[in-house]
């Protein structure tokens, strides 16, 4: 039976990759929630797409141990992050991240979700493919300027176009 991942969407999210997570997932029989990084399930794409995700990140906490894997989807909010990181939401995020970081769950991401594990304190030493604009902030992993990194439970991309040359090894960890 194939693992169960939970998918976080920012708000906006990059249409462009998270689509590709959901689109391979379907294809692949890979069951999936998506969550929106938000105070409710309605997000936008940065394109300015509406979408109504399963649930909020929220309803995520404490459901940490029915999921195998976490995608974190990355969008334009990450830019201002840390002029939100106190909004509830957020904070809900960093402690998503870290319980699925500290259970050894698969985390799967592109773009900044290298620098996001990095902050959530759960990517100590690994190789980390990040946006080269999100490499500086990654301190306690490596961030790289490989096209994509797989390093244990770690499969990040550097960017949404990068993903087709991951994903096939993401659905291979994740059947």
């Amino acid at each position: 039976m194939s693992k169960k991942a939970a998918v976080l969407a920012v708000n906006p999210v990059n249409g462009m990759g998270l689509f590709q997570y959901l689109e391979a997932f379907y294809e692949n029989k890979i069951p999936y929630t998506l969550f929106a990084v938000a105070d409710g399930p309605v997000i936008r794409t940065n394109s300015g797409v509406a979408l109504t995700a399963d649930d909020a990140i929220a309803r995520l906490k404490g459901r940490e141990d029915e999921y195998d894997a976490l995608v974190f989807a990355c969008g334009d909010a990450m830019p201002v992050f840390a002029q939100h990181a106190s909004e509830p939401w957020n904070v809900d995020l960093m402690e998503v991240l870290g319980t699925f970081g500290r259970k050894g769950k698969i985390m799967i991401g592109h773009c900044a979700a290298g620098m996001m594990f990095d902050f959530a304190g759960i990517a100590d030493g690994r190789r980390l493919a990040v946006h080269p604009l999100a490499k500086a902030a990654v301190q306690k992993g490596t961030a790289t300027d490989a096209p994509f990194e797989i390093d244990g439970n770690f499969y990040t991309a550097q960017e949404e176009h990068r993903i087709p040359e991951l994903i096939g090894r993401v659905i291979e960890a994740l059947k």
